[in-house]
């Protein structure tokens, strides 16, 4: 009987160690998002992301340097940098798109960062003719963006054709994911134990599934901190590059008949503007004091020459049928 009581008591002991650190795990993780929500509008105060281990403090992944502080909630002086991912993308007309690009790429090796991809392809016009056509996409240190940014516009000796800039704030997300690493890491040590002290293949083989599956999702939980942590060092650009060719209105001896559609197109703005304005004037303004002139001025007289003129037709009319009466018989 001995065995048996020593198999229940391992399974009792495995089954009882999974349901606390899996609510553990859930606990801990609800409360650092509950603590998170209600102190960012007083003090930002988050968890610790320091752990301490048996031979001391052991430091959590390392955090990029963006955007706001945020003091660690036991009191200690921690300091936590917001952790911001910034991307940006643009378009622009150049001379020569593949001069441009390798420039480009030049210009993120020199300041600490690398190219993600880059292409190199031709654009047909409308006129027939192939011009070149460049994409590429750079990522450089988070604190030099702006200046990589510069550096690209320098390229053209236009406007960006188009250019946009996005921020997002993962700081709250990136806290959880340690948050549910360190849970399952200790899990993790745990059941390691408990496998040691099983000796039956099945309780074996119970615990080390467990171990697998939580030993995956740790794996995971590393990959996205390692991504968000990439992300906000380093920040994304992605440039088109367009030849200044296509860019170019279309001309014909001399001729450019895209401008003088231009030009023909804003005319009738412009006419349709006055009219409508016209319009609005007459019906606003001028419709109104016409309308009072006449009730004032125009309707009395008008009324008064009517009433004259029937007075006078029904004049006409008894002296038509006084012609017409027949004369009376002498007595």
């Amino acid at each position: 009987m001995k065995p048996n009581y020593h198999n229940l008591i391992i399974r009792i002991g495995m089954a009882g160690a999974i349901l606390v650190l899996t609510l553990s795990a859930c606990a801990s993780a609800a409360g650092l998002s509950r603590q998170y929500a209600q102190n960012e509008a007083e003090a930002p105060v988050l968890a610790p992301l320091m752990e301490k281990s048996a031979g001391g403090a052991a430091p959590a992944a390392p955090l990029p340097e963006q955007g706001q502080t945020i003091v660690a909630s036991d009191g200690s002086n921690q300091a936590i940098e917001r952790i911001v991912i910034k991307n940006a993308s643009l378009t622009i007309s150049v001379a020569d798109p593949s001069i441009s690009m390798n420039t480009i790429s030049k210009m993120a090796e020199q300041m600490g960062g690398f190219v993600v991809s880059a292409n190199m392809y031709k654009e047909k016009l409308g006129s027939g003719a192939e011009v070149p056509r460049a994409s590429i996409t750079i990522r450089v240190p988070a604190e030099k963006l702006n200046a990589a940014l510069d550096l690209i516009r320098s390229e053209s000796t236009q406007a960006p054709i188009s250019e946009n800039m996005n921020s997002q704030d993962v700081t709250n997300e990136y806290i959880d994911l340690q948050s549910r690493q360190k849970n399952l890491e200790a899990a993790e040590v745990n059941l390691t134990k408990i496998m040691d002290e099983a000796y039956k293949t099945e309780d074996v083989l119970a615990v080390f599934n467990q171990l697998v599956s939580i030993r995956e999702q740790i794996e995971v939980i590393k990959g996205q901190i390692k991504y968000y942590s990439e992300s906000a060092h380093f920040s994304a650009i992605s440039v088109e590059l367009v030849a200044n060719a296509a860019v170019q209105p279309l001309e014909i001896g001399g001729w450019q008949p895209q401008g003088v559609a231009k030009e023909a197109i804003q005319s009738l703005i412009r006419t349709m503007q006055d009219l409508g304005t016209v319009l609005i004037w007459l019906v606003l303004d001028i419709l109104p004091v016409l309308l009072v002139l006449f009730l004032i001025f125009l309707l009395p007289p008008l009324l008064v020459i009517r009433a004259w003129l029937r007075r006078r037709a029904k004049r006409k009319a008894v002296q038509q049928l006084v012609k017409q009466a027949p004369p009376e018989a002498d007595a």
